[in-house]
């Protein structure tokens, strides 16, 4: 790496970025598959002069979130930087949270990501940030591409690792998928989740993911009647379900119910993929009357662009100036 250049962006310089949540395994799909969601956590960047740091933060959860340097989302942006040899301006960073933190819905892979491409949208004109690299840095910082790779580009994306690094196909879904969320007000650590699931399986349960994946892509793109069978699992679900039981109950009824329930990551979100908007409402009726926690139904869509980065510098001004 070539040592880091003094900064090239002006102070003032502003981006505006947008990350869908994602969702990621799908059931079968165990760190390979994922989906992006019409659920989002917007921010703005501002360009400070160099070693400034100004944080605000709203939305629920915001008071967890750090206010310094290692807000994972000013870690990301420094990471950029610093892979590709320029100095990191200071930052003034306003974000609001929607995407809801440790419910498997993807929020450090979005920060991560929304990190990633305010630097991309920062140093455009002097440094060119191309899907490759953005998807090799966000899983260098995130470990897996399984989140990241949908959240930035959107749609179901399959992610794999091979001698070059991550890779990842984006595929367009099918628009009779309607996906719903259940959201409890309780948290799983994804760290806590993972070592839950073994790290051996049997030939039976392999083949048996390896043919339910392949029908999920299936189903997804083409088939949505397919969903229910596509979206079985022997891989993870059922050893995470000790930690979860209010989660596991819903999933199971709504499986017996007919609906493709699967959690949403590592949990303790549900993802139902419906096949249609009429069955989610179907969905949501069952669920409230099936566990004594309450889940949060969220009607979604599949976010087909991912995340995005705009310059904003304009706009930031005249508000500037409208305020002064």
């Amino acid at each position: 790496m070539s040592p880091a250049l003094a900064s090239p962006v002006v102070p003032g310089r502003t981006v505006a970025v947008r990350v869908p949540a994602t969702s990621a395994n799908l059931g079968p799909g165990f760190d390979t598959l994922g989906l992006a969601l019409s659920l989002y956590d917007e921010l703005v960047v501002r360009a400070l002069p160099e070693g400034e740091l100004r944080i605000d933060v709203t939305g629920p959860g915001s008071e967890a979130v750090p206010r310094d340097g290692s807000h994972l989302v000013v870690r990301a942006m420094a990471y950029a930087f610093e892979a590709v040899g320029r100095r990191m301006p200071g930052v003034a960073l306003t974000s609001s949270i929607v995407i809801p933190h440790g419910r498997g819905l993807g929020s450090s892979g979005a920060a991560v990501v929304a990190g990633l491409l305010a630097a991309r949208g920062l140093l455009a004109g002097d440094v060119e940030f191309g899907p490759s690299l953005l998807l090799r840095l966000a899983t260098e910082m995130e470990g897996h591409p399984d989140n990241v790779a949908p959240a930035l580009f959107g749609g179901l994306t399959i992610a794999w690792m091979d001698e070059h690094g991550p890779q990842y196909k984006k595929l367009l879904v099918h628009r009779g998928v309607a996906p719903l969320v259940f959201v409890p007000g309780t948290i799983m650590p994804t760290s806590v989740a993972r070592d839950l699931a073994p790290l051996q399986v049997t030939r039976e349960d392999a083949v048996f993911n390896v043919s339910r994946s392949a029908l999920l892509i299936a189903a997804l793109t083409q088939s949505p009647e397919l969903l229910l069978a596509a979206t079985d699992d022997k891989l993870h679900q059922n050893y995470r379900a000790q930690a979860m039981p209010d989660t596991d109950k819903l999933v199971r009824a709504l499986r017996s119910a007919g609906f493709a329930a699967v959690l949403s990551g590592s949990g303790p979100s549900v993802l139902v993929l419906a096949d249609g908007p009429g069955r989610r409402l179907e969905a949501a009726r069952l669920a409230a009357s099936v566990t004594d926690t309450p889940f949060e139904p969220l009607m979604l869509a599949v976010d087909f662009k991912g995340g995005t980065v705009k310059d904003h510098t304009e706009d930031a001004s005249q508000s500037a100036t409208h305020a002064s």
